[in-house]
């Protein structure tokens, strides 16, 4: 096909360059009736490109197939067969590659540190989770992706799997063995969903790790508001072979998804698309070797240290562009960390743990924004600060917890708040989630254990954020009514 089109962006300017009229939403009237307050913070120009897709991108029978063509472009780039946009995140485009494998009180293979989202569509459709054990690294204190023995030793333990799903990259950039873990799957009949939210970029560049769609996996669903250049919420998500229909695919993310689709998601996919279709291996090629030496450099600063083969031992690869920067030496946390680079310092990054924290490259990187992250990274470490409260991170066997119900018989069920000291042995109820990276601590159906109580709670002492439980102060817990 050819990549230099992108037929919603030209919807666009064809919609504004013909002056279309707007009695249709939205009700802003390409911007007409906003208050000039907002237009001063956001610009005229976001509510211009804000249009409704049925009689607006397109006329009101979408005879235009403007979307169409658009998908039928990105899964060409990408060598996937069909691609589906979403305009509510990877967190909705998971769900629906999980309802078009498997249905309510079927059986899904899922990893136990899989996003919240992944545990919400098993809430939402009552698929039973057969629990695959992540690849713990008990000295760093984090997960890797499962490999296929562990997939096997899931399927050995249970029947009638209907799918699995793997998550990789991590948020800490560490990769799965994806190829072997989708043949393991074919050889038992199931397909392989790829949760591989943090990898939009990987099929633009031969020196980043294996994705999705060249390693044999049936879906994968990634997130390019995260590494590609495209507004928050834009997802996409792609599918192969004949082992998932694309009809049922299809109806289950119109099951899920708004019936109002944002124009600007899609043609920020539009455009990511093209140019990464025509400049990515350029592109992600500088990026590449500015990130090299970004990474050389944070390592020569005194008490900081890039964190990469240490995760070979149990990862399959890394993506070079996660900077993960351990602070172990320096005695603080990464709360601490990332709190003081905001505050004092201007700088964001990606995620914060107890003792790392990781800064997140692309191609949207140069050499002024490289150089701004070190100069603060060299401040940091000259900074004083207090000594961080404990995190009391237990053995990977304690924060392996017992399913007693399925998530969404808890979930949904009749339910109490019980004081925190009444907790363990109880059923959760709730999710409770450190977040990032978003992988909970506690799933509905769960039995809790004090171990992973005194984690919560320590590291909300810490500054972690758990934003789902009931009570944000974790001083009681929603639990199975006896």
């Amino acid at each position: 096909m050819d990549q230099s089109k992108a037929p919603v962006l030209d919807a666009l300017r064809d919609y504004r360059d013909r002056g279309y009229v707007p009695f249709n939403a939205p009700g802003h009237k390409q911007g007409r009736g906003v208050d000039q307050r907002v237009l001063n913070v956001l610009g005229a120009d976001v509510f211009s490109s804000d249009v409704i897709a049925l009689n607006g991108l397109d006329d009101r029978l979408m005879r235009g197939g403007v979307l169409a063509e658009a998908q039928a472009l990105m899964a060409d780039a990408v060598g996937a067969e069909h691609t589906f946009f979403s305009t509510c995140g990877s967190s909705l485009s998971v769900k629906s590659a999980m309802l078009a494998v498997a249905g309510p009180h079927e059986k899904l293979l899922v990893p136990r540190h899989a996003h919240k989202s992944v545990i919400s569509g098993l809430i939402v459709s009552g698929v039973r989770p057969v629990w695959v054990r992540p690849r713990w690294d008990a000295e760093l204190h984090l997960t890797h992706p499962p490999g296929p023995e562990e997939y096997i030793e899931a399927f050995e333990s249970d029947s009638d799997i209907k799918g699995a799903l793997l998550v990789t990259p991590t948020d800490y950039g560490t990769c799965g063995d994806i190829r072997a873990v989708a043949r393991a799957c074919h050889e038992r009949g199931i397909p392989l969903i790829v949760d591989e939210a943090w990898g939009a970029h990987l099929p633009f560049h031969d020196d980043l790790p294996p994705w999705a769609m060249d390693a044999e996996a049936d879906v994968c669903v990634t997130s390019v508001h995260k590494m590609g250049a495209a507004v928050e919420q834009s997802s996409v998500f792609h599918l192969q072979g004949d082992r998932v229909d694309p009809d049922v695919l299809k109806a289950r993310e119109d099951l899920l998804g708004t019936t109002s689709p944002s124009s600007l998601v899609y043609a920020a996919l539009d455009g990511w698309r093209r140019q990464m279709a025509e400049h990515g291996k350029e592109l992600l090629g500088s990026a590449l070797r500015l990130v090299s030496d970004v990474r050389q450099r944070v390592g020569e600063i005194d008490g900081l240290r890039v964190m990469h083969d240490e995760f070979l031992r149990l990862a399959d690869s890394v993506d070079p562009f996660k900077v993960v920067v351990d602070l172990a030496e320096l005695g603080i946390s990464g709360y601490q960390a990332a709190d003081w680079l905001r505050s004092e310092q201007r700088v964001t990054v990606g995620l914060s743990d107890h003792r790392r924290i990781v800064a997140q490259f692309n191609h949207s990187d140069d050499d002024s924004t490289a150089d701004t992250l070190l100069s603060a990274l060299t401040a940091l470490t000259r900074t004083r600060f207090p000594a961080p409260p404990q995190v009391d991170v237990p053995a990977p066997s304690d924060l392996e917890l017992r399913t007693a119900m399925l998530p969404r018989d808890a979930f949904f069920g009749p339910a109490e708040q019980v004081p925190i000291d009444q907790a363990p042995g109880r059923i959760a109820a709730e999710m409770i989630t450190p977040y990032p990276p978003g992988a909970p601590g506690i799933l509905p159906g769960e039995v809790i254990t004090q171990p992973v109580l005194d984690y919560l709670r320590s590291g909300l002492g810490a500054g972690m954020e758990l934003p789902d439980p009931a009570d944000s102060e974790l001083k009681s817990i929603r639990v199975v009514a006896k």
